[in-house]
């Protein structure tokens, strides 16, 4: 899998990664941010998710202009880390004025939109060389399986930081807690007072007012602090940029600064027919990103407010680190064990990993609590940990295909992808069927005994990583491949372009959401997702011939 593969695609993965680990940390808590510390609703929550990450998709274009026209790509990578690492460093600030929160947050999506096309750019030149061009596919799958790492850590790492505050202040965090605290603080009383009252240990109106306001300022503390790991994620991102430049600079290159005899010239309907096939895979997969971004929205409220987040020790292990990085040595253990032609340094390392992921899952069996709290954030660690596991996968099956020729191509690739994405929300559609509305639900939780157990949401992920992986290195690979020599960094901001359409809709379908019934909003995202999968097949003729001439 890693066979062949210039060191440049590594020091750039690693590099992504950690502000990928950065975005992802402050992504992971940005609605329960808002929704648990200003009190907004969650239309209001999501309608800035939404724009927020327009604007991180959006603003590429203005980057991918900066790096074709005027500076380079490794410049302005560069310029994009610094920015974002001010961004989030000015979003830990303690603050109760939302401007502040949205000056963040544009300098963020600034730094965002100079850094993501033009490091996917450099990634494609490494490629251009004949002699790899044919490990482009592969290449893109394993830098977003690198990605996927450190998105994988971030959710933990934000938990991690928000209860270690939250303890520190003497606090548990208890997802229900912050809409009673709202309606107290704003009404005067909350029709699940008696929890508060369980919780706090008293009945005392000013007491609960005060542990409201206490509770509320320290779990604030926690995103803050989560927020300022996200800026020194970015710094060391840019270190690694920098100090191993040396291994990706011959790939620092512009069109126009090849000699004229390495300068690819495309006919003026060879360009049309391009840019054509390109538009319509940028308008099909706008739906897709729509359908998925409700990773950070809809499904972490749903993991919130309608799933069990009391777990026994095993439904538990799936979600605390340790175990979860002891049940992914113990895997990858027993399969280098047994594979061939391996080196013994290899094997005795597969054997220390598989005996100290077994044996710390018996520890942990033995002492480990009966009755554990699971942070909602936390399920938005399963998506990119099935990409690090299925990407193996996915690029071997790729492979066994395209020795067969019968690879499929990246189009129809994602037209699979759609009909994937579909079934993943058909879960959640069939187990909300018995769920009350959001607006029923107010600010409050489900009834425990509504609440649905956490093995849905997690199938749900499962089969949309799938479709992911059908999808998202597959459109990367194919705009690397088709866009016109002179416009690969507009191009890759046209496919981020694509999908910040797709994630504001994601947003602003918040409305949605809250509103409609639980199962008709999930079942209004299995049949876009369908829609959209006949459109492509649809059209597969016309995609194909247009990305070949």
């Amino acid at each position: 899998m890693f066979k062949n593969h210039p060191k440049g695609l590594f020091v750039l993965a690693a590099s992504n990664m950690g502000e990928r680990f950065g975005f992802y940390t402050m992504l992971a808590i940005f609605t329960l941010y808002l929704q648990d510390y200003f009190g907004w609703d969650k239309e209001h929550a999501f309608n800035l998710y939404g724009y927020f990450l327009f604007g991180i998709y959006f603003l590429p274009i203005l980057g991918g202009i900066i790096a074709d026209e005027l500076i380079g790509y490794g410049k302005t990578i560069i310029i994009g880390s610094v920015i974002m690492a001010i961004g989030y460093g000015l979003l830990a600030q303690p603050t109760k004025d939302p401007i502040f929160v949205y000056i963040s947050l544009s300098v963020i999506a600034l730094g965002v939109g100079m850094f993501k096309g033009n490091i996917v750019v450099l990634v494609g030149n490494i490629y251009d060389k004949k002699k790899l061009d044919h490990l482009r596919d592969s290449a893109y799958n394993l830098f977003y399986g690198a990605i996927n790492i450190g998105a994988f850590f971030a959710p933990y790492a934000a938990s991690s930081i928000k209860n270690f505050v939250l303890e520190s202040r003497g606090f548990s965090y208890n997802e229900a807690i912050p809409g009673i605290a709202h309606q107290l603080i704003e009404t005067g009383t909350s029709d699940k007072l008696q929890l508060l009252q369980g919780i706090a240990k008293t009945n005392d109106p000013a007491q609960l007012l005060a542990y409201s306001q206490n509770y509320l300022d320290a779990l604030a503390s926690g995103y803050n602090w989560a927020f300022g790991l996200a800026a020194f994620s970015m710094i060391v991102s840019l270190i690694v940029y920098l100090g191993f430049r040396k291994h990706y600079q011959y790939a620092d290159f512009r069109n126009r600064d090849q000699p004229a005899s390495e300068n690819i010239v495309l006919s003026k309907k060879q360009f049309r027919d391009r840019i054509l096939a390109l538009s319509l895979v940028f308008v099909i997969v706008i739906f897709f990103w729509m359908a998925y971004q409700q990773n950070g929205s809809t499904m972490t409220d749903f993991a919130k407010n309608y799933t069990n987040l009391n777990a026994n020790k095993f439904v538990y292990s799936m979600f605390y680190l340790p175990c979860v990085l002891s049940i992914v040595a113990t895997i990858a253990g027993l399969v280098f064990i047994f594979r061939k032609n391996l080196q013994w340094k290899t094997k005795i390392a597969s054997v220390v990993a598989t005996v100290g992921g077994i044996s710390y899952l018996i520890y942990y069996s033995i002492t480990a609590p009966e009755n554990n709290k699971i942070d909602p954030e936390v399920f938005q660690a399963f998506n990119p940990l099935f990409i690090v596991f299925l990407t193996p996968l996915v690029i071997g099956y790729f492979a066994s295909l395209n020795k067969k020729g019968k690879e499929p191509s990246a189009p129809k690739k994602i037209g699979i992808g759609m009909i994937i994405t579909a079934i993943g929300f058909a879960i959640l559609m069939v187990v909300s069927f018995n769920l009350p509305s959001v607006k029923e639900l107010g600010r409050n939780t489900v009834d425990s005994s509504l609440a649905v157990s956490p093995y849905w949401l997690i199938s749900s992920y499962w089969v949309i990583t799938f479709a992911e992986l059908f999808l998202s290195p597959m459109g990367l690979s194919f705009v690397s491949k088709v866009a016109p020599p002179g416009k690969k960094g507009i191009m890759q901001a046209g496919w981020l372009f694509a999908i910040s359409i797709g994630n504001l809709i994601a947003g602003l379908i918040g409305s949605l959401y809250e509103n409609w019934t639980l199962w008709h909003f999930f079942f209004m995202l299995v049949v876009v997702c369908l829609i959209s999968a006949v459109i492509i097949f649809s059209i597969m003729k016309i995609i194909n011939k247009a990305s070949k001439s």
